[in-house]
């Protein structure tokens, strides 16, 4: 059915859709619905190394890589081991879609400079109040991504048997789960 009367969007915002598309979290979301990020996309820029945060941080936002790569990476006795390098369109810091969630990994700048949208927790739990449907689509995505990473879990764990008991992450989120 043809909307006479259905926004029209310009180049740059319907190229903005197409971008924040790319990512997981947002990939099922229509242009109405992304249209209620474009006020809390705030860009920041980084420099090689600077850390844009650490683990056990609070998840105060999520980021969108614009330019640049951003290196993951988790703290082990002192050292840093990195787990992967993030580019153009990937997202991280995930979890600023739960509440009261804190950071399991560290965030670096991995290139001479990146450029990354920032979108404030605040803003996306204001969003997903009146808009019910979003949370839904992101949470959706989330799973999806949690599911992934547990599949590449388990087959990393079965690859190298024996290296470390698995069975405590999977004793330690059910007693997280029941509350115990």
């Amino acid at each position: 059915m043809f909307k006479l009367f259905a926004k029209k969007y310009s180049n740059r915002e319907r190229a903005l859709f197409r971008f924040l598309r790319k990512n997981n979290l947002m990939d099922k979301l229509t242009d109405k619905e992304l249209e209620e990020f474009i006020p809390f996309l705030h860009v920041r820029t980084y420099q090689y190394n600077e850390a844009i945060f650490f683990r056990n941080d609070p998840s105060q936002a999520l980021y969108i890589i614009l330019s640049g790569r951003v290196k993951i990476s988790i703290d082990v006795a002192e050292q840093f081991e990195e787990l992967l390098e993030l580019a153009v369109g990937e997202s991280f810091g995930d979890n600023a879609i739960l509440e009261h969630g804190f950071r399991s990994y560290n965030a670096i700048c991995g290139s001479d400079t990146c450029e990354v949208y920032v979108i404030p927790q605040v803003n996306i739990m204001d969003i997903f109040v009146h808009h019910i449907e979003v949370k839904a689509k992101m949470m959706h995505g989330l799973a999806r991504y949690y599911d992934r990473y547990l599949l590449n879990l388990s087959k990393s764990y079965r690859d190298t048997f024996g290296l470390f008991n698995l069975s405590n992450v999977y004793d330690i989120t059910q007693r997280d789960i029941l509350g115990e």
